[in-house]
């Protein structure tokens, strides 16, 4: 006999969504967070991978490079293409678009942020 039950297929359906949500929550959070490098220095999607991974964060490249091609279409960021070692990468650069997207979202983070940590609620 198993030590653990198998979840039942209700369950296991809500872990799915619970997992998708968390998913869509916190990719806002990633997409703020790469802004932010691109704008500090220019980044290719290795980097930024290994400083998600940093922070607890695994990204395939099925999830990172349709976000750096999302941002680079609104304006957010530029991409220049660079050799090394032969290879072809991306890097992403921050514009002043991003910086702008950046200030507004730093603002309204703050104010979600502050109001989602207060001890009174």
């Amino acid at each position: 006999m198993p030590l653990h039950k198998s979840p039942s297929r209700a369950r296991s359906r809500h872990i799915g969504r619970s997992d998708q949500l968390n998913r869509q929550l916190f990719l806002g959070f990633v997409r703020t967070h790469i802004l932010l490098h691109a704008i500090e220095a220019s980044i290719c999607g290795v980097e930024i991978t290994e400083e998600l991974g940093r922070h607890g964060y695994r990204m395939s490249p099925g999830t990172l490079y349709p976000i750096l091609h999302d941002l680079a279409s609104a304006g957010y960021l530029k991409c220049a293409p660079k050799v090394e070692s032969g290879r072809v990468r991306k890097y992403y650069t921050g514009t002043a678009r991003g910086r702008w997207a950046l200030g507004e979202a730093k603002k309204r983070l703050k104010e979600l942020v502050e109001e989602v940590l207060d001890e009174k609620r």
